[in-house]
């Protein structure tokens, strides 16, 4: 990229080799030059897994991964640190989907390994011994075995299920459209994928709900909305009874804390996109082919978009916001395919814990840093009390 100033070169590259190398090194190390084929292929699979009638299916699954977790993990508790907590609820429900049955034992053994990773991906790519890079393709090579042996087991169950098998979770559902010639990806493909929706679904719902809780804790009204709106669904429930698609879909003031919180704190600082033609653009000339990165977190506060973009205000959804200014989940074509399976957990899980708790936040002064996420410095421990039901 050239302009006046003549540095914008030497950017884009380092953002064109950042992207290459952390993708193939932890999730797709087998990347080959059919990779375009291939990743078309993958994302109409994901979005054929991920259509809105799994997703229906599986809020049943999610509200009982919740339920139990609030269980064991929250209710009797004075004390709480929020993100590593609920990135177990998360790696629980993304694990479930993307393995089935076999992940209770999976996401418990490789929990600590998965933070590794997560924190290794934007890591300086030379294996230097206790690194965070090196330990990071430790860990990669240690989940990437698990989910191969957990792959492996299931194509076997397959040759002997035959053409009545069901794709219940995502590697079963590739290893049936693979022996139905849909696609040809191999083992290798469909677990560096499976690996890689689980690093990005888990880390991605961990931080939202992270931060919901924290904003929450100071934002008594926009709580008791909240909690308005989750008592009516309730109410119309018995307390055994799970909830349901429709139930999400009545979420609305919920979802729009939810958006504001993806609009102050996005999990993704950003996304690249490449240029498909030469581009001017306030001075700077964008050749075709080069890598454009698109900075979210930097249009999502901009005044001339979003007024007091400081306040945090989830009614400034009830307006129109212009098209791309706006993109916690990405946009066009490329669009996160899993935002409706996001949006499923967040609210199942916000659900039962603002009817069942209030906290306080125990750090004020805490502050958060990207490690690439926002992460809390402390994790956001929290003073945890029951709430006094209606």
């Amino acid at each position: 990229m050239t302009s006046g100033s003549g540095t914008g070169s030497t950017s884009m590259g380092r953002c064109l080799c950042l992207r290459c190398w952390a993708r193939r090194q932890f999730c797709w190390p087998g990347l080959r030059p059919t990779g375009s084929y291939s990743a078309t292929t993958v994302r109409g699979a994901l979005q054929g897994f991920l259509k809105p009638e799994m997703v229906r299916r599986y809020v049943c699954k999610i509200d009982h991964e919740v339920r139990s977790h609030v269980e064991l993990n929250w209710v009797g508790r004075d004390i709480v640190t929020v993100l590593p907590t609920v990135r177990r609820l998360a790696l629980g429900i993304i694990c479930s989907a993307v393995l089935g049955q076999e992940a209770a034992h999976f996401k418990e053994s490789l929990c600590t390994d998965f933070v590794t990773l997560g924190k290794a991906i934007l890591s300086f790519p030379v294996k230097i011994p206790f690194s965070r890079f090196s330990k990071g393709m430790t860990a990669s090579a240690k989940i990437r075995k698990a989910i191969t042996n957990i792959a492996q087991k299931k194509q076997e169950s397959l040759l002997h299920a035959g053409h009545g098998a069901a794709g219940n979770d995502f590697i079963t559902y590739m290893l049936i459209l693979c022996s139905q010639g849909v696609h040809s990806l191999t083992m290798e493909d469909i677990v560096d994928n499976a690996m890689s929706l689980i690093v990005g679904a888990h880390e991605t719902s961990s931080v939202l709900i992270t931060f919901m809780i924290r904003y929450l804790a100071g934002e008594q009204d926009i709580l008791d909305k909240v909690t308005k709106e989750q008592d009516e669904i309730a109410s119309n429930k018995k307390p055994e009874d799970a909830l349901t698609w429709d139930d999400v879909a009545k979420m609305k003031y919920t979802w729009k804390v939810a958006m504001e919180t993806l609009r102050t704190v996005p999990p993704v600082f950003g996304s690249f996109r490449t240029a498909t033609k030469d581009i001017e653009y306030q001075g700077y000339h964008i050749p075709k082919g080069w890598k454009v990165f698109a900075a979210q977190s930097v249009t999502h506060m901009d005044a001339q978009i979003f007024h007091e973009p400081h306040n945090f205000d989830p009614t400034r959804f009830e307006k129109f916001v212009p098209p791309y200014c706006y993109m916690p989940f990405g946009g066009g074509p490329r669009m996160c395919p899993g935002n409706e399976f996001a949006r499923v957990e967040i609210m199942v899980a916000m659900h039962y814990l603002v009817r069942q708790f209030r906290w306080k936040i125990m750090c004020k002064e805490e502050t958060y840093k990207r490690d690439p996420k926002p992460t809390p410095s402390l994790g956001l421990p929290i003073k945890l009390n029951i709430r006094s039901m209606p």
